[in-house]
């Protein structure tokens, strides 16, 4: 009712507040989730972006990042999709990090054009991994025999039933080396003036937001709220934009629910997911 009334009023005799949207992009990014989490990606969050970029009063988006990283397509897409947001809405965007932007996370933070983090959060590991594990003696002590069968030389390359080859290795690391490159070129452009010559800033280490800062990895050390009331003053709103709860509480887009024949097979898939997801965080001592 009070919301009526003051618009109600002439605007001359309103104080009017500055709405700030905030979106928050969290967790580990992937393409798809699972029974036990959600993971981060475009289809998850297009349309929290979207409904955010268009509230036409707000001076600027807030985007409160929190992932270890994950897939670089999905982090690559979010990424693109955040710039193509802001210069169509004509929008700052304004990026806070809270424990983690780091990997695919530390590439969706650079949408913002600036980056704000706790003295306390960690930032960087600008660089590609891939893991995995190997069973070729396992089968042989259960005494299980491998059949593959395939039209084309490469198509097993890598398969972890079968003892690793050096030119399988090899491929793979050009691989990483092509993601690497485009991931540097991105940081090189959006933190272009403001990086030093320090020959470690690429070598996929990870920093401290007070690390991060001497290195030009990000703009400032500070926190949401205050930073917003400095910028925008006291007045401002906090509006978080998020998506909308199915009936199930589930959030959507990009959610479905398995048949009951499913269920034991989405649970151990679950697993495996949410012990992954761990050892990503975990690397980052989270």
């Amino acid at each position: 009712m009070a919301g009526f009334f003051r618009r109600m009023l002439p605007k001359r005799f309103r104080k009017e507040r500055v709405v700030i949207p905030v979106v928050r992009l969290g967790g580990v990014i992937a393409s798809g989730g699972g029974p036990l989490r959600q993971s981060l990606n475009l289809a998850g969050v297009s349309q929290v972006l979207e409904k955010a970029f268009e509230m036409k009063a707000a001076p600027a988006v807030a985007l409160v990042v929190n992932s270890p990283g994950g897939s670089p397509v999905q982090s690559r897409m979010i990424y693109n999709r955040i710039r193509d947001l802001a210069q169509e809405k004509q929008k700052k965007v304004l990026v806070f990090v809270e424990d983690v932007a780091a990997s695919g996370g530390y590439m969706i933070a650079l949408a913002g054009d600036e980056i704000i983090a706790d003295a306390t959060s960690i930032v960087g590991s600008i660089g590609v991994v891939s893991g995995g594990f190997g069973f070729p003696e396992l089968l042989k002590k259960l005494g299980v025999e491998r059949r593959v069968y395939t039209a084309g030389e490469n198509k097993v390359i890598l398969d972890p039933f079968q003892p690793e080859k050096e030119k399988d290795i090899e491929y793979l690391k050009s691989l990483q080396l092509e993601i690497h490159k485009v991931f540097i070129d991105m940081v090189r452009e959006r933190r272009a003036g403001k990086l030093t010559d320090d020959d470690t800033v690429f070598s996929g280490l990870f920093w401290t937001g007070g690390r991060g800062l001497e290195l030009g990895l990000i703009d400032g050390l500070g926190d949401m709220r205050q930073e917003l009331r400095k910028r925008f003053g006291d007045k401002i709103k906090l509006e978080l934009v998020s998506t909308p709860r199915s009936l199930f509480g589930r959030r959507a887009p990009g959610v479905s629910l398995a048949g009951m024949d499913g269920i034991g097979a989405g649970l151990a898939s679950g697993l495996a997911q949410a012990a992954e997801e761990k050892a990503l965080w975990g690397r980052y001592g989270l």
